[in-house]
């Protein structure tokens, strides 16, 4: 019988979401590294664990589309067996804009994008990890940002409050599911080197803003993926509904 571990990493692609895929494997998971559209980047990062021994799929989903879901859960079902972990890491940003100029279109695409996303992968881990469902219990580890504290006026409150509802998302389910098995924490990273920075149209926005961070310096993904992990972990076995914030003292 396989009693290697599972993990889900949401956006596992790249940034946060590679370094989290990364070292979970390194410490003996069997991964499921989903992307939604750069699957060059999915696959390289598959490979790369497969060549230091891990094991790893890629699987395709968009995730605030509930049928890519539903898709995505089962393929792991079949592929590496039972769901241990699931890390709730996808996430879009829009250009850099004042909510004057935002449309309804641009607040849908994140809040859906942001927020249904985690939502509907929640839900799919709880079906499997409940032992109200017959489940062996485990863990969620949803990734917000301190933007759900600081609002990103003038920059991204739309992805600001899409943030702040899954902070809310985090304590919510931890109290609905902490009976059944199922921890549910939340890392909070600050401005940290991924590529989502150019995203929004700024590359190089934490050289600009570093010196408003009490350490003066910006986070490695590596920095938040070793958190990611501790909350994942049995360490940090009597912590859920918490948040972990990964942000130099800003």
């Amino acid at each position: 019988m396989n009693t290697q571990k599972v993990a889900i990493i949401t956006g596992g692609g790249r940034g946060i979401g590679a370094a989290t895929a990364k070292l979970f494997a390194k410490k003996g998971y069997a991964v499921c590294i989903n992307y939604k559209s750069n699957a060059e980047a999915a696959n390289q990062l598959a490979e790369a664990i497969t060549m230091e021994g891990g094991k790893c799929i890629c699987v395709q989903a968009d995730v605030s589309c509930e049928d890519d879901v539903n898709r995505l859960f089962a393929t792991v079902d079949r592929e590496l067996g039972t769901l241990s972990v699931l890390v709730n890491n996808a996430g879009i940003l829009k250009k850099q804009s004042r909510l004057v100029d935002m449309t309804a279109d641009r607040i849908n695409t994140i809040l859906t994008n942001n927020v249904t996303s985690y939502f509907l992968c929640c839900r799919e881990a709880v079906k499997r990890m409940s032992t109200l469902h017959g489940g062996q219990g485990g863990v969620i580890v949803n990734v917000s940002s301190v933007a759900s504290r600081s609002g990103s006026p003038n920059e991204y409150i739309d992805y600001a409050a899409s943030k702040g509802a899954i902070d809310t998302l985090t304590k919510g389910l931890s109290v609905e599911v902490a009976a059944e098995g199922i921890r549910v924490n939340c890392v909070r990273p600050g401005l940290i080197y991924t590529d989502m920075h150019a995203d929004g149209g700024e590359p190089d926005r934490i050289e600009r803003l570093k010196g408003v961070i009490p350490m003066q310096r910006g986070g490695q993904p590596e920095e938040v993926a070793e958190a990611i992990y501790w909350l994942a972990s049995e360490k940090s076995s009597f912590s859920t509904g918490n948040y972990l914030d990964l942000s130099g003292g800003l």
